[in-house]
Parts: structure tokens; C-alpha cells; sequence
């Protein structure tokens, strides 16, 4: 079995044209913004990184590539990044056409959310020690206390 590295490595090759060099463009910037990402090849045909949990996907599509976020819709994206898959509960995405910009530093931000989102624990929530949890007055500064 190819490594998932062999496996972009060839289905960039393969493509062989500006969807070949955006996905590389992704991988590199992905690869930049978090060095322990971990690149896997899922459902038998698409580039993943990981950290911690799925962090985006690499699909290729005859008129765009696209990067899913696995958990996209808990991050909050002030430079609008996300421009598909809006509409879901739990991710986004980013479709890249021929020709699009690709704000790189944005982007780089909006990876590390992502890792930090699923190192943080499920639901993005940090998990409350159980010295903590029986406390109301330090679960949350600034939580609204009912009568």
C-alpha cells in the first residue's frame, strides 16, 4: 500500500493542470500553517489532513477544487473564506476556481482554528475538569446565573 503522501503526490501529477497545481498550492499551505498535520488519503480517492481529528479535505472536481472542513461551521471566518457548503451544521468548504486568489495568510489562520478546534476536544468546547464541573461559579466567567 502507497503511503497518503505518494497517493497526493500522484493524483497531483496526474491532474496535470491548474487543479494539479491549486491542490499542491493547498497541501503546501496546509503543510505551512500546521507542521503536525498528518496527510491521509480517504474514501479511496481524497487528499485529508489531520490533526487531532479531520481538519479539511483536498477534492478535485472538473471546475474546482474545494476544501472541506470538517468542522467549519464552529469556526469563525472574518476574512469569508468559506464560500460553499454554507447552508450545513457542521462544515464548510472553500471552492477554488481556475484563475481564484487564494488568501494564503487567511487561510493559514483559519487551518490553525481548525487544529485547535479539534485539540480543544468534541464540539470545540474545552473539557471541564471535574473539580470544576460541580462549581457553577467557575464553570464560565461571565455566565448568566438564573434566580
Amino acid at each position: 500500500m502507497d503511503s497518503a503522501s505518494a497517493l497526493i503526490d500522484e493524483r497531483i501529477r496526474q491532474l496535470g493542470d491548474w487543479r494539479g497545481k491549486t491542490l499542491a498550492r493547498v497541501r503546501r499551505i496546509v503543510r505551512e500553517a500546521d507542521p503536525g498535520i498528518v496527510e491521509e488519503w480517504k474514501w479511496g480517492r481524497t487528499p485529508t489532513w489531520s490533526h487531532g481529528g479531520i481538519v479539511c479535505t483536498g477534492e478535485t472536481y472538473n471546475k474546482v477544487v474545494k476544501m472541506t472542513f470538517a468542522k467549519g461551521a464552529a469556526l469563525t471566518d472574518p476574512s469569508g473564506l468559506f464560500n460553499s457548503s454554507l447552508e450545513g451544521n457542521v462544515r464548510r468548504a472553500i471552492d477554488i476556481h481556475e484563475g481564484d486568489k487564494v488568501d494564503e495568510a487567511a487561510l493559514k489562520n483559519l487551518i490553525r482554528d481548525a487544529v485547535a478546534l479539534n485539540l480543544a476536544g468534541k464540539g470545540g468546547r474545552p473539557k471541564i475538569p471535574s473539580s470544576v464541573k460541580n462549581k457553577p461559579s467557575l464553570r464560565r466567567v461571565g455566565a448568566r446565573r438564573t434566580g
